[in-house]
């Protein structure tokens, strides 16, 4: 396997496709989501345990997040990478996960039976979902950025990327808890 650091990546072929993919995952998500589609699949299993699974992996996700951000700022670089990478693929791991369950189960109402305000849910809900799109570009260019050595511009990228997913990957284990009460 050639070291990540040897690989320069084409800028004119894959800021096109980040971009792409950017657009179309969340038109893609959406649609299938949309609850007038009624889709539902059988996965052969009890899709019910998909929603503690994501929980799980938003949680992994906040841990190499924060564990990311401490090795870099020890310079230790390669740890650094190798969080960030790990942090990348278990959200696009959560992005299938989730997809499964929606197509599987449909949407869930929030019941308004816990401890948390329906208004609190639905706040913690919508500014996840809004900036968990954001994050895919975000994200994106920030590993293309440190691929392509531009650590400079990744730097700064990073500085925003950072907390908006953080926000993220903790809102989603948020959300898990606060609708668990209405089954």
């Amino acid at each position: 396997m050639q070291d990540m650091e040897q690989v320069k990546y084409n800028e004119k072929v894959y800021v096109p496709l980040i971009w792409g993919f950017s657009i179309v995952v969340p038109v893609v998500v959406g649609l299938l989501l949309n609850p007038r589609l009624d889709i539902s699949i059988d996965w052969g299993f009890d899709p019910m345990i998909l929603p503690a699974i994501n929980a799980s992996i938003n949680s992994i996700v906040t841990v190499l997040l924060l564990l990311g951000f401490y090795f870099i700022s020890r310079k230790q670089i390669v740890w650094h990478r190798r969080m960030m990478v790990g942090a990348f693929a278990m959200s696009a791991i959560f992005l299938v996960t989730y997809v499964m369950y929606h197509l599987s189960v449909g949407h869930r109402v929030y019941c308004d039976e816990g401890l948390v305000p329906k208004g609190v849910y639905y706040f913690t809900l919508i500014s996840h979902i809004l900036l968990s799109v954001t994050i895919i570009p975000l994200a994106s260019f920030s590993i293309f950025r440190a691929l392509n050595e531009r650590f400079d511009r990744h730097r700064k990228l990073a500085r925003v990327t950072l907390p908006l997913w953080l926000y993220v990957s903790i809102t989603g284990v948020l959300v898990y808890f606060f609708i668990a009460p209405c089954g």
